[in-house]
């Protein structure tokens, strides 16, 4: 996905994840992000990580302990940006929310160039 920049943020309360394309003048390309956080939005909302596991593997960093959120402990918000999407996932307990902080760097490398931390990032100790 050449086309688009993801940016992926940390917050006090999880993390932020936007999808924006480079030439925000495609239409087509537009709705396939879109349609794309909306899915994984929906997924992860169910406790499915299926998305992330068949790209990044099956142990990626955070994953196993967002597997193990129970109903309500975790919430993912979809919203459309004007060149692209994005994804807000709350967590209320702060295992959640260090699983989501660790989700988010494995995220941050394995997309390499493709993918930029968000400025706002909440720096937290990986102790």
């Amino acid at each position: 996905m050449s086309q688009t920049t993801h940016v992926f943020e940390r917050t006090p309360d999880g993390g932020v994840q936007k999808v924006v394309l480079k030439d925000g003048a495609d239409p087509a390309q537009l709705r396939l992000v879109r349609q794309h956080l909306q899915d994984i939005g929906d997924q992860f909302a169910k406790g499915d990580f299926s998305g992330p596991e068949t790209i990044h593997g099956h142990d990626m960093p955070g994953l196993e302990a967002l597997r193990q959120a129970k109903p309500g402990e975790m919430s993912v918000k979809y919203a459309d940006l004007q060149n692209g999407a994005q994804l807000q996932f709350i967590a209320s307990r702060p295992e959640l929310i260090h699983a989501l902080h660790s989700w988010i760097g494995a995220q941050l490398g394995d997309h390499g160039k493709d993918a930029v931390e968000g400025h706002s990032a909440h720096h937290h100790s990986m102790h």
